[in-house]
């Protein structure tokens, strides 16, 4: 067996656990390997795994090593460096030092710049008593760490006492210092270093020259950066990007922008630095029109500014006279996510504000899900008797759905009416999906009709309304109106309408949408097909699902995410996880939702430690945050396998209060498992977060019920009439012959109910002939039964419920 290190570099540069794990297991320790080889082997498995995240691992290996020499310490403090564990670092060098184990010239330059990661100025002195005791300060590398660490801490005396007691200064050692004394602001002491530089054989390179010449453009020191430059060509780097960049803002900061101008021309390449230090020589000398012209290239040349490039144009946002092109470059800070704060600043210094800034500043907060910001912009517009347009009220009426504020929404309505706005298709499709958000769908609908020239938005609005608010015939109905209009379908009309008939489910509309699909634009849309794998997985056909995923021409995270959750939902964990790992081999990067559906998926299939073991490597190897939706989906995953008490921990541990779906599914598994306590518990946040839920009273009701405890029943029965809460019937529903019925608990009202109930009936003595025993969903109170015997009861009548009604009609 043989070792391959490119295969390691390999695993690095990828940062994928997977391929290490795969030769880990094909490198066994019974090869006859010599000590040093298998040593060589641990450190290079551990170096990936630090470098990947995977510190579980990297310890486990780190502990099958000899730790009497200092080379696997030195691999775990650089591996906790490079990743920024500074922390870890430190005490792992301490750890060291504690064991017995000498550090070599090779541990110090990470242990010196851990200290610097936490800007440790006194725990750098206490690593330098020991670099001094063991004879490495003066070593080259050693000893540039510690300058470094000093100059950039404040310390430039110690630095500067360091570095002329090194016997040999190399390029990078002069570098340190030179820079050490610019990021100080001692510019003079930084030219002398560097004349100092002149004098010896080392020769000055790429970095060394940005640092002199940004000293001397703090400096003004035209004349003596005219000079470097002129050095600069001799040395052959006047192309060198950091070198040439830093030429053209000397040259912009001196004012002399004729020479950074011809600079800025004769770049082969320019990057967002060369950009932003034009611009500001621009608007620093007072060349408003030009800086603003060399934006809009920018623009047009594909880069994307950053808050540097609008930081420089604040001086031009503060002109009276340069309002239009303050105003397109602060809608484009909003619009294209710019730090908020930016924004908020350059808003701040506007004078004055109409209301094209002000809808800029009410979208951008919304963007960034500060709603309270935007209404707060929008009351003072208003208070400043500026006229807000359409584009102004379909900004704000987001914020409106986004804090499920009705009340405010229908103000906002009213006044919307009242100015005339009312029937835009623009304005309307925001007043659609701010209703229904807030879940009155019929006002949706009604405002809906009120629109006279719907477009597709506001077709697209209503449908995705109707399916995200359980109204699936509905959005098909609606769908199948906007065809008949005219209207032009697009990727999320046909996806809302596939999750509508996902949602029925109605695999027979659904397969006309994928027909309709195949025949126009639509047979490669990524989204499109996605939302047609959910249809067909939710649809119970599996097999055109992966059908439709093998057939796609591209591939995203969407997409690979709809077929796990397919075979994931279909109860196929391994067929799931297989997929899951085709995904890492592809190429794409699993995200949050990936990680939803297989940590679901084995919760449906019982596999309680794979799940966690899912969700501990998305938290704590690939660094995704867990969401409310992944505690819900862990706490289920707990529940279903009677682990109550891991569940319960687990919503203890979340870093965010848990929502009613959380403690719902915590209710749930008590019920399934009979824990009553717990119940108590989580009934008792669900009454306050949701107390209008009827669900949650009846599922405490049965667990009270289940343990006999009737007088804990008859209460919850008295808190629901006290508080108004009406118990909603459940029901179930079947396609057939292309028709859909309905059945509701305990209802009559389908034309074919008596025999449904009959062939019900029928079926249930067939199966007691069979020796099946029927056995209640609930214990029966005796007030329910009279004065019979429990095996005497009717349990044909307990049994009638919604979902035999389904299947009898089925067969």
């Amino acid at each position: 067996m043989l070792w391959h290190p490119n295969l390691f570099q390999s695993c690095k540069l990828v940062l994928t656990l997977v391929v290490s794990h795969k030769v880990a297991g094909a490198c066994p320790d019974g090869c006859q390997w010599n000590w040093l080889q298998r040593e060589s082997r641990y450190q290079a498995f551990g170096d990936v795994y630090i470098l990947c995240g995977g510190f579980l691992d990297a310890k486990n290996m780190f502990y099958q090593l000899q730790l009497w020499c200092p080379e696997p310490w030195n691999w775990m403090i650089r591996g906790f460096t490079m990743t920024g564990q500074f922390d870890f670092a430190l005490l792992l060098y301490f750890k060291m030092l504690g064991s017995g184990t000498l550090p070599d010239k090779y541990t110090f330059p990470y242990v010196i710049k851990a200290c610097g990661g936490l800007n440790s100025v006194a725990l750098g002195r206490v690593v330098h008593d020991k670099i001094q005791a063991m004879g490495f300060e003066l070593d080259v590398f050693v000893g540039s760490s510690l300058i470094k660490l000093y100059s950039e801490n404040g310390c430039i005396r110690d630095a500067r006492y360091l570095f002329d007691r090194m016997p040999r200064k190399d390029g990078v050692l002069w570098n340190v210092m030179l820079n050490g004394y610019v990021k100080n602001g001692d510019r003079g002491n930084a030219i002398g270093v560097f004349m100092e530089m002149r004098k010896t054989e080392t020769y000055p390179n790429s970095v060394t020259f940005a640092c002199v010449l940004s000293a001397c453009a703090s400096e003004m020191l035209i004349n003596f950066g005219s000079q470097l430059h002129g050095l600069v060509i001799c040395c052959g780097l006047e192309m060198d990007s950091p070198v040439a960049n830093t030429l053209l803002a000397m040259y912009a900061k001196c004012g002399h922008l004729f020479d950074a101008r011809k600079l800025f021309d004769m770049m082969p390449k320019t990057d967002l630095v060369t950009w932003n230090g034009m611009i500001s020589g621009y608007v620093q000398n007072g060349f408003m029109d030009e800086a603003s012209c060399l934006f809009h290239e920018m623009i047009s040349a594909g880069m994307k500014p950053d808050s540097i490039t609008f930081s420089s144009f604040l001086p031009l946002l503060s002109e009276g006279a340069t309002l239009r092109q303050g105003k397109e470059i602060h809608c484009y800070i909003i619009r294209n996510g710019v730090d908020v704060e930016m924004a908020c600043k350059i808003f701040n210094e506007r004078t004055p504000v109409d209301v094209v800034v002000c809808t800029a500043m009410i979208s951008g907060y919304v963007l960034n899900g500060m709603n309270n910001n935007a209404l707060e912009i929008f009351r003072w517009l208003v208070q400043e008797r500026m006229r807000p347009n359409s584009v102004t009220l379909a900004s704000v009426l987001p914020a409106c759905a986004g804090l499920a504020t009705l009340k405010l929404g229908k103000e906002l309505h009213g006044h919307i009416l009242k100015i005339g706005h009312g029937g835009s298709c623009f304005v309307g499709s925001a007043i659609m999906d701010m209703y229904a958000k807030c879940g009155r769908l019929d006002l949706a609908h009604q405002t809906f009709l009120g629109i006279s020239n719907r477009d597709a938005i506001s077709w697209n609005s209503m449908i995705t309304s109707c399916t995200q608010n359980g109204k699936p015939e509905e959005a098909i109905d609606l769908f199948h109106q906007m065809g008949m209009g005219g209207t032009k379908y697009d990727s999320v009309s046909i996806s809302a309408a596939l999750s509508a008939c996902a949602n029925l489910p109605a695999l027979l509309y659904g397969k006309e949408i994928h027909a309709f699909m195949m025949r126009g634009a639509f047979r490669s849309d990524l989204f499109a097909e996605s939302a047609l794998i959910d249809m067909y997985s939710k649809c119970g056909n599996l097999e055109l699902a992966r059908h439709v995923f093998d057939m796609m021409e591209e591939k995203n995270e969407v997409s690979w995410n709809s077929i796990i959750a397919a075979y994931g939902n279909h109860g196929r964990l391994k067929d799931s996880l297989n997929m899951f790992h085709e995904m890492l081999e592809d190429g794409i990067q699993p995200d949050h939702v990936t990680f939803l559906v297989i940590i679901s998926a084995c919760g449906h299939a019982g596999k309680v430690d794979e799940g966690l073991h899912f969700f501990h490597y998305m938290t704590e190897e690939l660094g995704i945050m867990a969401r409310m939706e992944h505690y819900a989906c862990m706490v289920d995953l707990f529940g279903r396998a009677g682990r109550l008490n891991e569940a319960f921990g687990m919503i203890n541990s979340m870093p965010f209060s848990p929502d009613s779906g959380v403690w719902g599914t915590l209710l749930g598994a008590c019920r399934l498992h009979g824990n009553v306590e717990l119940a108590e518990v989580a009934s008792k946040n669900l009454f306050e977060l949701d107390p209008q839920n009827s669900g949650y009273y009846v599922l405490l009701s049965n667990v009270h019920a289940n343990a006999g405890q009737w007088e804990s029943v008859l209460k919850i029965r008295s808190l629901m009439k006290e508080r108004g809460v009406q118990k909603v019937p459940g029901y179930s529903w079947i396609d057939v012959n292309n028709t859909t019925h309905v059945f509701v608990a305990a209802e009559r009202s389908h034309p074919q109910s008596s025999q449904i109930y009959l062939l019900l009936k029928n079926l249930l003595l067939e199966m007691k002939k069979e020796g099946y025993v029927p056995q209640l969903y609930l214990q029966i109170h005796p007030q329910t039964i009279g004065l019979q015997q429990p095996e005497k009861v009717d349990h044909c009548f307990v049994w009638r419920q919604q979902m035999k009604g389904a299947m009898s009609y089925s067969v």
